[in-house]
């Protein structure tokens, strides 16, 4: 997909379709205007004849409007003037750009980069549009032996500013979003593919990927000898009951100056996720390939970085097995050796992602970071909590939860924080170990993030709960490439 940005008047753009707004109260947008003008009111007949209201999510494709030069001009209804806002500006660029790839434009211009949202700027509108672009057109069909095609999809859209003022942050804005939807996009592919492809060991080929993309990446892959030779026997207890080999795969990108202290993201690379002996129900358990989006998301991430060249020091750690149920594997009251020395009861074999999660904390230390965040599909309470809207954030450090969260609104890629308070500590109580897994049905994300801070207490952490937004299900399943744009957002306003 490419993508321009130009200024200039819609009766004047050569192409295959020009796309204007007009809002539910029929008032048509300086864009919609200029076409109604030059066209002898073409637009305001059709308004008057009750052919398009403006209501959100209406269209109409117009052929040869007079005074245009342009083959088509899409007519997109923006809902009333008042309720524009990020969520339904997002809404229609997407109808905009469904409807644009089934017509058979191969190229257009688009004038709703003009829609009035407050508070948002050009280089705002035009790099959403870009990732909503590429949210809309995405589509997962590698493994089908008859795909879809469209005979002519859409392959270019131009973007417009209102002076030439605007071009050189509007070009921001679409490098920018080129990157972070590719990163979207491997992140999606990643976490679409089955877990008899998706394995530890092919996680750790796609990070090795990242080299070519940049001398600035180097990549790392330990095997199970040299994690036990480590002492990283909670990650390795995960993997006791299945044949594919658990990895620990390390991506450094050194973008800043020598000597800086890293950006850490750690992502939870559970391939397949049976629970183990405390086996999950079969419903739906095909989307525990899904359990290793946080490890998805920090490959998309680096791939964005190194896209961008940012000017920072970032490692990624990916601890990746599966967790399969077997004849060695760990069983419920069995106490574990951390890579920290604290030794944990695991007292449910399917709360595993903080168990690999802790080592890889640890392990993080040896980079001396600046800032650790943890990405993970950790638990099911957190859908309870949240729904699927809103990524589940804990932190030990009240700046970088603040952050994290004003990313999250910038980018549309929302989180929202819970408590992290001592009081939910001693749920994680055992009887016989340092600490238990789980502690009990109340605050399973709360006391979930508990655990790992146990093990976060020399940096500043931050745990991203993706549980809830990694993936959809139902007759449109499929992951989403959350929270690369909260994270890239977050990369992008540490360089400002």
């Amino acid at each position: 997909m490419e993508f321009g940005i130009k200024s200039g008047n819609p009766e004047k753009q050569r192409t295959a379709c020009v796309i204007v707004g007009i809002s539910e109260t029929r008032r048509l947008s300086a864009a919609a205007k200029a076409v109604d003008d030059i066209s002898n009111k073409y637009i305001s007949n059709l308004i008057r004849r009750g052919d398009i209201e403006g209501k959100a999510g209406q269209m109409l494709l117009l052929h040869n409007v007079p005074g245009m030069i342009a083959d088509r001009v899409l007519l997109i209804g923006c809902g009333r003037e008042r309720d524009m806002n990020e969520r339904e500006y997002r809404k229609v660029i997407a109808y905009s750009i469904r409807c644009l790839n089934q017509t058979g434009s191969m190229e257009a211009v688009s004038y709703l980069t003009d829609l009035n949202i407050k508070g948002r700027d050009y280089y705002w509108k035009i790099k959403q549009a870009v990732l909503v672009t590429g949210d809309t057109l995405y589509r997962f069909d590698e493994l089908k032996t008859k795909k879809n095609v469209t005979r002519r999809p859409l392959r270019k859209i131009i973007f417009t500013v209102p002076t030439r003022r605007e071009l050189p942050p509007g070009e921001r804005a679409i490098t920018e979003g080129q990157a972070i939807a590719t990163g979207m996009k491997l992140t999606r592919d990643l976490a679409n593919r089955p877990a008899n492809i998706c394995t530890p060991g092919y996680l750790a080929g796609q990070a090795r990927q990242l080299v070519k993309l940049s001398d600035l990446i180097q990549v790392k892959v330990h095997d199970e000898a040299e994690m036990k030779k480590m002492g990283m026997h909670t990650l390795l207890s995960v993997a006791r009951g299945t044949h594919e080999p658990a990895k620990l795969i390390t991506i450094e990108y050194k973008g800043a100056k020598k000597n800086s202290k890293p950006i850490v993201l750690i992502g939870k690379g559970v391939t397949f996720d049976t629970g183990g002996i405390s086996i999950k129900p079969a419903l739906d358990m095909d989307e525990m390939k899904y359990d290793m989006c946080g490890a998805a998301a920090v490959l998309g991430t680096l791939y964005a970085v190194a896209r961008l060249a940012l000017p920072l020091h970032i490692v990624g750690i990916i601890p990746a097995t599966e967790n399969m149920p077997g004849g060695s594997a760990t069983k419920p009251g069995d106490i574990i050796t951390s890579l920290s020395g604290q030794t944990v009861e695991v007292l449910n074999t399917d709360a595993e992602g903080r168990l690999i999660l802790c080592d890889a904390l640890t392990y993080s230390e040896r980079f001396n970071p600046e800032i650790v965040i943890d990405i993970a599909t950790l638990t099911g309470a957190c859908v309870i909590a949240l729904g699927r809207h809103a990524t589940g954030l804990l932190s030990n450090h009240n700046a970088l939860a603040r952050d994290l969260l004003n990313a999250g609104e910038t980018s549309g890629d929302r989180a929202w924080q819970l408590p992290l308070w001592e009081e939910y500590q001693a749920q994680l109580k055992s009887p016989f170990a340092d600490l238990a897994n789980i502690g009990g049905r109340d605050a399973g994300t709360i006391t979930a993030a508990c655990f790992l801070s146990r093990f976060a207490g020399k940096f500043e952490w931050a745990h991203l709960d993706i549980a809830g937004t990694a993936w959809t299900s139902g007759k449109d399943k499929g992951a989403t490439g959350r929270p690369v744009p909260l994270l890239m957002q977050y990369l992008l306003d540490k360089c400002s």
